[in-house]
């Protein structure tokens, strides 16, 4: 049984890796900090291209110049006091000192190394892809060169007339209302505003074993040729790593690669062909593929001579570094053994971190981190969500206040004032129960927030689907149940063969159950109460039946599991619009992937459920229906206040400032677990160019549903996990247009691409 359900699992969602997001920075869209006056581009605003550091850059000094509070400032500035501090000298810091220069801002530049340390640290001859090819930053920052040496050239000589101080910036605050920076050799700067641009080139992750401080240990290959005939340990499996180990290889190194997994998920397939070529064939000549490569070999210097003598290379998978040595290191491998290797030198090329010390000195927030003040915040945002759904869903808080007669039982005497019959009545006699309020306030927030994230994306999938989303949630979820059927009943319009097996008649509000139009919309089992009847109605399972078991199978064989929970559910109607920026707060990780099966479970549930009352219709007399009643809202341990109250409504929305709009979509609902089952069966993907990948992870990071879109994209695989709801945060955010939605056939080959627009760069590029 167990193995069973691990199988299932597998089957359904673990099969695929689970993405990891790395902290950075909490920043605005226009880079600023929690910090008054600090800003943050380049690298650390998570993509990590050329152009797209010097365009964030170039963008916050016009922010900044902008701004009516900073020109206010620059008339009374003190003596000694810059308008600009810009830390760091790299593409993002000398891009916003060219912007600031044109601006005529008194700015000055502070760097700990040299101008452009990140692009001189690249390999000997190392090709530059400044993607997007067709995209000019702002700024008067250019990139033409396509290879290290002549893109550094180009980019001192652009940069040489700017003058900046040598030194490193230990600590940023603030004081008197400027930006204070204190240096690390004594001294300070002061500033009306600062631009951090200092990137992640310095902060390599460590090993943590012994020996790792030996002088033989290094994180990045400067040229491959210095390593002849040496003995070379390279330790990661992302694509540096890789990259280097073939490197060293072609040129005469004895290769061991260490990676402590099985096989390689996250760098780009042709890097792993050329490893697994050199492997079986170190004389295998991969370095001169096609004529740009043999360019970019001949511009380094004798490198394809180097190529035609190569060492040899050897796959340590899985393994682990447990200690390094002057003269071997030594290795663990899968079950504990250790072996003991030969060794000259190492090259752990495993990743680099943002400089977080430096911003939580600063009092910067970290993406993610977690502090008193946060904790606090959450707890009293759950215990609001607490009262409010109590209050809607006629816990002892209604209770209470219709004893009372107040809000909103209390405008029944304003009822007596109005003409009978009128729209005017009619919703102020809706407006007597909680429940109006609450979906008024929800389509009020769907509408506002959707109009702002329709401004703020500007691509035709947005725009459509956030207008489908506010029409679907105004119209049959709000003024439908809450003012035309009861215009409509009250006028004798609306037919007794639809209203009676629909709305039946009830002792409460206006005489109808019109709330359960609700159905018509949000399908079994993420609405149960239209089904789970005293008596069987017929009509609402015929309903439900067809939506659930017919419609919705058929839209996600097209669309995928988006084509609901993205385009008409209610839940997803709030995530896509207040959740808009909050979708990159989403957790990621294994752990929280194997999470994504509670829903299975409360589909379980729901159907058990299913079973119970359909039971209790066949045997009216055994008292299965008090049980299925207890079960389902009888006890504070049912169904309605444990899943429909509790997890949908108090941990859904409650941490949705926290831990992004779609964790009750994600995690708990019991719909949605049954459309992951849909979604195996779909035709639909996120379709990917792996040429145009980078690897920055910005698609992952982005994704509320805790996908690892990367993990597809640089293979140039259709991701195919059933999580996704198309949302189109990935293809939106992605900096070189890698991704859009489409349709495969069984074999993976292309039936059809999206017609909507989704990708801005894509839209440049026509």
């Amino acid at each position: 049984m167990i193995e069973s359900l691990k199988r299932y699992a597998r089957w359904l969602h673990l099969r695929w890796p689970a993405g990891h997001v790395e902290p950075l920075p909490e920043l605005a869209e226009d880079g600023s900090t929690n910090l008054p006056g600090v800003y943050v581009v380049g690298d650390l605003t998570g993509i990590p291209l050329l152009k797209l550091s010097a365009d964030t850059a170039a963008r916050a000094v016009a922010t900044i110049a902008a701004d009516a509070g900073f020109r206010r400032a620059r008339e009374d500035r003190p003596a000694g006091v810059h308008d600009l501090l810009i830390v760091g000298a790299g593409v993002g810091g000398m891009a916003a000192a060219l912007e600031a220069e044109r601006r005529g801002l008194d700015f000055v530049v502070v760097e700990a190394k040299r101008r452009f340390q990140t692009v001189a640290d690249f390999p000997r001859g190392k090709p530059i892809y400044t993607y997007p090819r067709d995209f000019e930053p702002e700024g008067r920052l250019r990139f033409r060169a396509t290879v290290k040496e002549e893109l550094l050239a180009e980019l001192q000589a652009q940069t040489a007339h700017l003058d900046v101080r040598s030194g490193r910036v230990a600590r940023l605050g603030r004081r008197d209302g400027l930006v204070v920076a204190r240096l690390a050799g004594g001294g300070e700067l002061r500033a009306l505003r600062a631009i951090v641009a200092i990137g992640r080139s310095g902060n390599f992750r460590k090993l943590g074993v012994p020996g790792e401080e030996l002088d033989k240990v290094h994180n990045r290959l400067h040229d491959p040729a210095d390593y002849r005939d040496r003995r070379v340990l390279v330790v990661g499996g992302g694509d540096s790593a890789l990259e280097t180990a073939i490197a060293l290889t072609q040129c005469g190194a004895d290769v061991t690669l260490s990676y402590r997994k099985a096989e390689f998920s996250r760098p780009k397939p042709e890097n792993v062909e050329k490893l697994r070529r050199l492997e079986r064939d170190p004389a295998a000549d991969v370095a001169v593929e096609d004529p740009e490569s043999e360019r970019v070999a001949s511009a380094s210097g004798g490198f394809l001579e180097q190529v035609r003598r190569p060492g040899r290379l050897r796959l340590a998978l899985p393994s682990a570094v447990r200690e390094i040595r002057e003269d071997e290191v030594e290795l663990e491998q899968q079950g504990g053994a250790r072996t003991a290797l030969p060794n000259d030198v190492v090259f752990a090329m495993i990743g680099r971190e943002a400089p977080l010390d430096f911003f939580r000195r600063a009092g910067i927030r970290i993406r993610g981190e977690w502090s008193a003040g946060r904790i606090a915040a959450l707890a009293a945002f759950l215990l609001f969500c607490l009262l409010l759904y109590d209050w809607k869903s006629g816990g002892w808080l209604d209770a209470l206040s219709r004893q009372r007669g107040v809000f909103p039982y209390s405008l029944g005497a304003l009822g007596e004032r109005l003409a009978p019959g009128t729209l005017a009545a009619i919703t102020l006699e809706s407006a007597r129960t909680p429940s109006f309020w609450y979906t008024l306030a929800y389509s009020l927030l769907v509408v506002i927030f959707g109009a702002r994230r329709i401004r703020r994306r500007r691509t035709p999938y947005v725009t459509v689907q956030t207008a489908t989303l506010m029409a679907i949630q105004v119209l049959p979820l709000f003024l439908l149940p809450e003012i035309l059927l009861p215009w409509l009943e009250v006028h004798g319009w609306l037919p007794a063969w639809i209203a009676d097996p629909l709305f039946p008649r009830v002792d409460y509000g206006h005489g109808r159950e019109f709330w359960r139009a609700y159905g018509l919309v949000l399908a079994w089992p993420l609405n149960v109460y239209n089904v789970f009847t005293d008596a069987p109605n017929w009509a609402w399972l015929g309903i439900a039946f067809l939506q659930t078991f017919v419609a919705i199978p058929l839209m996600i064989r097209y669309w995928g599991k988006g084509a609901y929970c993205g385009w008409i559910c209610s839940c997803g109607a709030l995530a896509e619009t207040l959740g808009d920026r909050h979708r990159h707060k989403m957790p990621h990780g294994p752990r929280w992937n194997r999470l994504n099966l509670a829903g299975q479970l409360i589909l379980a549930l729901a159907f058990v459920l299913l079973v119970l009352r359909v039971l209790s219709w066949i045997f009216p007399d055994s008292g299965l229906r008090q049980l299925s009643n207890l079960l389902l809202s009888g006890s504070v341990l049912s169904y309605k206040w444990v899943v429909d109250v509790f997890l949908a409504g108090v941990i859904g929305y409650g941490v949705y400032f926290w831990f992004s709009g779609r964790f009750w979509c994600r995690f708990f609902c019991p719909l949605a677990a049954l459309m992951h089952i849909y979604a195996r069966f779909s035709r639909f993907r996120i379709l990917a160019d792996k040429q145009k990948c980078i690897s920055c992870n910005v698609c992952t990071s982005v994704c509320h549903q805790g996908i690892d879109v990367m993990n597809f994209a640089n293979k140039g695989l259709p991701m195919a996990d059933p999580e996704c709801v198309r949302c189109s945060a990935c293809v939106q955010s992605c900096p070189t247009g890698v991704l859009e939605f489409g349709q495969v056939d069984s074999a993976g080959k292309l039936i059809a691409v999206d017609r909507l627009a989704a990708s801005p760069v894509r839209l440049r590029e026509g």
